[in-house]
């Protein structure tokens, strides 16, 4: 398979009843075991290069790790530029390769979230790829609090914007480490009757297994941004692997003991939005 759009996964996800996960990457070990899990459940990934991510690795050499593991796999994978607060961001990553952006005028009041999304969507369309933008804001586990999106709102912005794919705020919440919450499904279904637009889920793992499956199937949630739960098995993995042996100090070594344990944590995340 070769590098594909953000919309190219979520259109058929859209009219067969599934969801994709977007995977928050941080660097080569993770993103290497997302790509092996989904060639595993041989299901599409979302590869997403977030504002952390970026902190630690230039767009440009992100680029570069997301076309080549989606050049060598065999299953679709999207380079998506995830939380992109400038347009200089999205330019960035559309010259580093990406085939899909994200913009984040969550914070801005609506007209300019339109105008300054519609720009970005101008800027993926002339270039062949997707854009996502997100309407209401996602709040943050023990930081900002959340504004949910109004209905009428997201239908105002997916017009007008022209998105390939929205995400909403529904009761999510971001770096969410435990699944006590859920969402608002008949929020979710009031935004879904006014626009045919994908729905994107930040904080995914925040949501439990089973109303994800349930709205993967059920909804127009095409796609849910998968972080913390993998983060926190890549962490676990790692500190095993450190403390079976304090003589080792190669860090080569001590990174492939996280392979298989974050592989089987992403399978079943992958499985588990695979709908009917």
């Amino acid at each position: 398979m070769s590098l594909v759009t953000l919309a190219q996964v979520l259109q058929p996800a859209l009219k067969q009843g599934h969801a994709v996960a977007g995977v928050v990457t941080l660097g080569w070990e993770d993103m290497r075991a997302f790509v092996a899990a989904a060639e595993a459940e041989e299901c599409p990934v979302i590869l997403q290069a977030g504002p952390g991510c970026r902190e630690h690795t230039p767009l440009s050499v992100l680029g570069k790790m997301f076309r080549h593991l989606a050049e060598n796999a065999s299953v679709p994978v999207v380079a998506h530029l995830d939380h992109g607060y400038t347009f200089e961001d999205c330019q960035e990553a559309l010259d580093a390769g990406f085939s899909s952006l994200m913009f984040d005028g969550s914070r801005k009041p609506l007209a300019e979230n339109i105008d300054e999304t519609s720009r970005v969507v101008e800027l993926a369309k002339s270039a062949g790829i997707s854009c996502e933008g997100e309407i209401g804001f996602v709040g943050y586990d023990g930081g900002e609090q959340s504004l949910g999106t109004d209905p009428e709102e997201a239908a105002i912005f997916a017009k007008e914007t022209g998105v390939d794919a929205m995400a909403i705020s529904v009761g999510n919440v971001h770096l969410q480490q435990d699944k006590t919450g859920g969402l608002d499904e008949v929020r979710i279904a009031e935004i879904q009757e006014r626009t045919d637009v994908p729905l994107v889920i930040h904080g995914g793992s925040g949501v439990p297994s089973a109303q994800r499956s349930k709205l993967a199937r059920e909804t127009h949630v095409c796609k849910f941004n998968i972080g913390t739960e993998l983060r926190m098995a890549f962490g676990a993995a790692m500190r095993t692997a450190v403390n079976a042996d304090p003589n080792r100090f190669d860090r080569v070594q001590i990174l492939k003991d996280t392979h298989d344990p974050v592989v089987d944590v992403t399978r079943r995340v992958l499985r588990g939005l695979k709908g009917a």
